[in-house]
């Protein structure tokens, strides 16, 4: 298989990507029936994706039990090889399921740092695949590893600059609102931001809202004089109050 075809999948999302990846490991290493993907963040699985349903049952039960292929992978940061399920006493629950379903070796690599893949490759014969002819499989790993870092430094900066332009796109608001209630009222714009501030605390609303419907109320030409009374007032009575309990 020509590695221009993995170079090519879509990757929108991790979960399609991990499914595709898990279904080219599946039909392109010679002895693989089926292939799990496994992306570990902070000891923990963070997503996974199968070629079949049996596939993702094994990967499960290791993570249930803490104990198989995948878990002494993670740990050795090594390939680890099973030939034959059957003779296989390292890890019992993993090969009774896995007798059950049919499976007689399996093969699991893993590959990346923050976010580490575990690639867990499946055969129906013992022996079917060979540890020492594995670049195919050891490409795959890799390249889900560096996949699933590329999709997650894009969501990151996604969610930064989102973060940015929603920033950018309240303080505008605000400053709009500002700019209405000086004008209506006559007041500074220090005195404007802490009607803002203080319509937003009382009201358990964010200030970019309370901008939104001063601009709103302006837009409708409601009489913001009024609007805003209210707002002084409370303030002045918060004040006695606190005057009061001095």
């Amino acid at each position: 298989m020509q590695t221009a075809s993995l170079l090519s999948l879509p990757t929108a999302t991790e979960e399609r990507a991990l499914h595709q990846l898990a279904s080219l490991a599946a039909t392109q290493v010679a002895g693989c029936a089926a292939a799990s993907v496994t992306v570990m963040r902070h000891d923990e699985a963070a997503a996974q994706a199968g070629s079949h349903p049996d596939a993702t049952r094994l990967t499960q039960i290791q993570l249930d039990c803490g104990r198989g292929p995948m878990i002494d992978a993670l740990e050795r940061r090594a390939p680890v090889q099973c030939t034959d399920t059957l003779d296989e006493l390292r890890w019992p629950e993993y090969t009774a399921l896995a007798v059950r379903l049919g499976v007689r070796c399996s093969i699991t690599l893993c590959a990346g740092e923050n976010a580490i893949v575990v690639l867990g490759l499946l055969g129906v014969r013992p022996g079917a695949m060979d540890i020492d002819q594995l670049q195919l499989a050891q490409l795959v790993a890799a390249y889900s590893a560096a996949l699933v870092g590329a999709v997650s430094d894009y969501r990151d900066s996604q969610r930064t600059t989102t973060q940015l332009q929603d920033a950018a796109e309240g303080r505008a608001l605000v400053d709009q609102a500002k700019g209405i209630l000086m004008h209506a009222l006559g007041c500074s714009a220090d005195d404007a931001l802490a009607r803002i501030r203080d319509v937003s605390q009382r009201s358990n609303m964010r200030a970019t809202e309370v901008a939104a419907r001063v601009i709103d109320a302006q837009s409708s030409r409601a009489n913001l004089s009024a609007l805003w009374a209210a707002t002084q007032g409370s303030r002045q009575h918060g004040g006695q109050r606190r005057r009061g309990r001095s």
